[in-house]
């Protein structure tokens, strides 16, 4: 950790204040200022607190930098001098918030002339904003004293940083009783109607776009902080200015009573579409009617509609004549006129009012042909997707929602309408049936004689698909039939032709098969089994990709190797064993492993039984130990070298330690024409002990007077210390179908090398065979117990000659 070696640093700021004329810029050059400062260096914070100090900070952030300044620099001290004034810093806030001189020199950066210098406004809009969120009380009481200070803020409109302080000033103050006061403050100094006027065509883009976003942004915060705080009684003054007919009647004349601007025009559409979008939840409006249409909750405000409706022949004249717009070249061809961001919103527009299924409303887009216009130009713009889109969502909403109750009175209150006008327009006036047909069929046409697939295909797929569904579950379902039955019958027959051909045909080509229910079946042992294999529920590409894959192997399982070079196709592999033998060897050996365990009346133990563990003495289990293994032997004579001097000296036959029948062979560097031995040796002189070896075992010391050393004639013999027999014979090299031929026979094509190990009751013999020409190890084994039973394992290995070695 850096602490324990003390690296820590002393800031070069406490020297440089230690300096009795040391000035701000100084101060403010050093590196780690803002750090320091953030920090609470009290030095440091007790000399921004200084009164000369505090006024140079604001004028840093309020007033023009020189001119002779370099450019890289020019705004240096203005953007650390904000940062030192919006650090945080409880000492700063208070002097900052309290002292209403500098508030006084803040706020006259207002009274600048437009436009406002951008940086210097957002300099200016941060401090002013963190004074809002910290001293919320003093602030907004010297802002109400300010008589201009919403006529200076709607000036400078223009400039983002000051639209972003208006909108803090709604959410940014915490108490709910003082936020209400400020609502009722700037309601009182009509500041909507205010901005209102800021959208007209005398005024530039720039107050058109933040005037508008303004109060999208009030209306959206407004309607959020009523659904946050339920028990509030008091409405939001803002918001109800907003709803009224006026309001809206008052942006409507901005744009269609004098010349058309596109600016202004799409700036008001966006602040009617926020105001219809009441909580409303989000609908895509492809197959299902959209849930809670009416539910009280999700209505339009009805002053909004009345306000809207008279003005739907000039939104409908917009789709006809939009303002003028330059033509457009684009990849494919010449756009006269474009589309236009005009048009587009007024399309957006109209999918909203279909969305408040009001009667007035849907009866005046009928008696104004607006479907039919939308219509025509969503077949003339075939690569526009913004319009088709927008189409498609008409369309949805249309045939899925339920038919609009009529606006009538009281008394007459008991008729309900049946049927939707709109479904009745879309498909008598507007033949929306026989144009989806010729449109799919011009397509067709076209890509046949090699054009390119028309933009909006994928949509009028979508439009089709929406179409057959609400005709069968929706809503509107018997009104769908009916009016399709009613169409000629060619048309009928052609509609019929195309939903069970073209449309499913084309619905399938669209349909992902993401889950497959059947598993792939291999009729192959070689194929692997990957059907239980597990995958991420969001990995569906993987697992698309990886049923193809299946599926490619299962086609391809004739020939796995197809796709390799020949060299891989020509490798052949070949062993000659017989497996037969082996087969019927592994059986018989199995049967005598079962019947060992089946065999109650056996007198041998069974090797699974639990036995005492005792401990024998050194003379009687020495000779018993049968590892010969050279790094075992080496260790365990060490150890037994220094157990000898704590074991007992007169050891008794009841003290060994029983143990299961292990025993490991060593065959280290076995000479290949070691001459056979004479078994002469007899088992009860293997194990007897003479007195020499035994006072040697008492003692602790080893004799090596009668130690002889070897003739490479003598037989073989192993380390561990009892009798063995060595011998050398011809056998079968699998050990099965050739009986075994007499010790001391000599084949030159096999070797073999016998040894017998007797130990107690039981008596191993152990046989390696090796055919020189097929290379060969038969590895044998035979247990003699007082019950002649017999057991033997055979072994088989390719290894070299060499594999003797090893062992």
């Amino acid at each position: 950790m850096f602490w324990k070696f003390d690296l820590h640093t002393t800031s070069h700021i406490d020297t440089l204040l230690e300096k009795e004329d040391v000035t701000l810029t100084e101060v403010m050059d050093e590196d780690d200022v803002l750090q320091e400062c953030k920090a609470q260096n009290h030095k440091l914070v007790d000399f921004l607190l200084r009164p000369q100090c505090m006024e140079d900070l604001v004028t840093f952030i309020t007033q023009e930098p020189s001119t002779d300044v370099e450019e890289k620099v020019k705004y240096k001290y203005p953007n650390i001098s904000c940062e030192l004034l919006t650090s945080d810093v409880s000492q700063i806030n208070d002097r900052l918030g309290e002292d209403e001189k500098l508030l006084m020199k803040l706020y006259s950066f207002l009274q600048n002339e437009p436009p406002l210098n951008p940086l210097l406004a957002s300099f200016f809009s941060k401090v002013l904003s963190i004074l809002i969120g910290r001293k919320p009380e003093q602030i907004v009481d010297f802002l109400r004293k300010q008589e201009d200070f919403v006529d200076l803020m709607i000036k400078h409109i223009g400039t983002s940083a000051i639209m972003d302080l208006l909108l803090r000033m709604l959410t940014c103050i915490e108490p709910q009783q003082l936020r209400q006061d400020v609502l009722n403050w700037l309601n009182e100094e009509k500041v909507i109607q205010r901005l209102v006027e800021m959208i007209q065509p005398s005024q530039d883009e720039d107050r058109h776009s933040n005037a508008s976003q303004s109060l999208c942004e009030i209306i959206r915060l407004s309607r959020d902080q009523m659904f946050q705080v339920q028990g509030s009684s008091e409405p939001d003054p803002l918001l109800s200015t907003l709803e009224k007919y006026e309001t809206v009647e008052q942006l409507l004349s901005n744009i269609f009573d004098k010349e058309k601007n596109e600016s202004a025009i799409v700036s008001v559409i966006q602040i009617l579409l926020t105001l219809f979008e009441t909580r409303r939840p989000a609908f895509e409006g492809h197959m299902e009617c959209p849930p809670g249409m009416s539910h009280p909750s999700f209505s339009v405000n009805h002053s909004i509609l009345e306000a809207v409706r008279p003005r739907l022949k000039d939104f409908h004249q917009l789709l006809l004549e939009p303002p003028k717009k330059n033509m457009m070249k684009t990849t494919w061809g010449v756009l006269d006129p474009p589309v236009g961001n005009t048009r587009l919103n007024v399309v957006r527009l109209v999918a909203s009012l279909l969305q408040s299924n009001t009667h007035s409303i849907n009866t005046e887009l009928i008696n104004l042909n607006t479907l039919g216009v939308i219509l025509d130009m969503y077949f003339k713009y075939i690569w526009n997707n913004f319009l088709h889109i927008q189409v498609e969502i008409c369309t949805a909403m249309i045939l899925a929602m339920p038919p609009a109750p009529i606006d009538i009175q009281p008394d007459t209150e008991a008729e309900h309408v049946k049927e939707s006008i709109l479904i009745k327009h879309l498909f008598q006036k507007c033949q929306f049936i026989q144009r989806i047909i010729d449109a799919w069929s011009s397509n067709e046409k076209e890509q046949a004689e090699g054009g390119r697939r028309r933009g909006y295909m994928g949509h009028l797929t979508r439009i089709a698909n929406s179409i057959v569904h609400n005709c069968d579950k929706g809503p509107n379902g018997p009104q769908i039939q009916q009016l399709i039955s009613e169409l000629p019958a060619e048309d009928r027959e052609k509609w019929e032709s195309f939903i069970s051909g073209q449309l499913a045909d084309t619905n399938k080509r669209n349909t992902v098969d993401l889950v497959n229910t059947h598993h792939i079946h291999s009729s192959s042992d070689d194929e692997v089994d990957f059907k239980e294999s597990g995958f991420h529920q969001d990995s569906s590409l993987q697992q698309v990709r990886f049923k193809h894959r299946c599926k490619w192997m299962k086609a391809h399982k004739a020939d796995p190797w197809a796709h390799k070079p020949s060299s891989c196709r020509d490798i052949n592999f070949s062993l000659n064993t017989n497996e037969s033998a082996n087969i019927a060897l592994f059986e018989a050996r199995c049967k005598e492993k079962i019947q060992q365990f089946e065999d109650a009346g056996s007198d041998e133990d069974d090797i699974w039984d639990e036995k005492d563990v005792t401990f024998a003495p050194e003379a009687q289990r020495r000779p018993s130990s049968g590892s010969t293994d050279s790094e075992e032997s080496t260790d365990s004579e060490e150890e037994d070298v220094k157990r000898d001097q704590f074991e007992a000296s007169n050891p008794s036959n009841d003290d060994r330690m029983e143990v299961d029948t292990v025993w490991t062979a060593n065959f280290d560097d076995i000479p290949m024409d070691t001459a056979p031995s004479s078994p002469s040796t007899s088992p009860d002189t293997a194990w007897s002990s003479s007195p020499a070896a035994n006072s040697n075992s008492e003692t602790g010391w080893a004799d090596f007077s009668n130690f002889t050393p070897v003739n490479p004639k003598d037989p073989l013999r192993c380390n561990s210390p009892v009798a063995m027999e060595t011998s050398i014979e011809t056998i079968d090299p699998l050990g099965v179908n050739a009986p075994m031929q007499s010790e001391g026979e000599i084949c030159t094509n096999h070797r073999s090398i016998t040894e017998t190990v007797i130990n107690g009751s039981m008596k191993e013999t152990v046989s390696l065979t090796v055919d020189a020409k097929t290379e060969t190890a038969v590895f044998k084994r035979f247990e003699n117990h007082l019950s002649a039973c017999s057991r033997d394992v055979v072994l088989l290995s390719r290894q070299p000659p060499t594999f003797l070695s090893e062992f």
